[in-house]
């Protein structure tokens, strides 16, 4: 028998390694773009299109606009294809316009490859976002943590935030942890 619950826990998660792999370089950059639905005009020219791993390797993508970010029509297939060439499944589309003072980026999640064609809020994601952030010299820090908070599922109204916090050695992303609020919607026991 299932009785609803609606409880609220505290998750926060130490992630691995920090890896960065090159910017990705034509033809694989014109590939993700084109699959996206983007066009170079939509880009930050800040964030280079980077696959980077905290444990799980991500697309890094930035672009210039939140409407941009929300109103993504990807091409999944071309994205399955892609995936195989690059060796990474997941493409996460960011932006650091931002309306909230509280939120530093938006974000969408995609990783077709592994059937989660939209995922709505991934730690898995934002972790390597921090690390990103941080490398590209995107935010201002004090050299030994950075913290932020990250906002994705508006698009597919589904939006939930992770807090990340960034810890520095030297000036450089050594390691991540993420968390956020996780909530129980149902509890339910299955008797065989």
């Amino acid at each position: 028998m299932a009785h609803p619950v609606h409880c609220v826990a505290l998750a926060v998660m130490t992630q691995g390694k920090i890896e960065f792999a090159q910017p990705l370089v034509t033809p694989e950059r014109e590939h993700t773009i084109k699959a996206l639905g983007l066009k170079e005009d939509d880009l930050d020219r800040r964030c280079p299109i980077q696959i980077v791993s905290t444990g799980y390797s991500k697309v890094m993508i930035g672009i210039k606009t939140r409407s941009r970010l929300d109103a993504l029509v990807p091409d999944m297939s071309a994205l399955v294809k892609l995936s195989k060439i690059i060796d990474s499944n997941g493409y996460f589309v960011f932006t650091i316009d931002s309306e909230s003072k509280d939120l530093l980026t938006h974000g969408r999640m995609l990783a077709p490859a592994v059937g989660v064609n939209e995922d709505p809020v991934t730690g898995n994601a934002h972790g390597p976002l921090g690390a990103y952030l941080v490398q590209h010299g995107l935010v201002e820090h004090n050299s030994s943590v950075f913290s932020f908070k990250g906002e994705q599922g508006h698009a597919i109204e589904r939006s939930g935030i992770v807090e990340v916090t960034v810890n520095l050695d030297k000036g450089k992303p050594e390691q991540v942890k993420i968390g956020g609020k996780a909530v129980i919607e149902f509890k339910a026991e299955i008797q065989i």
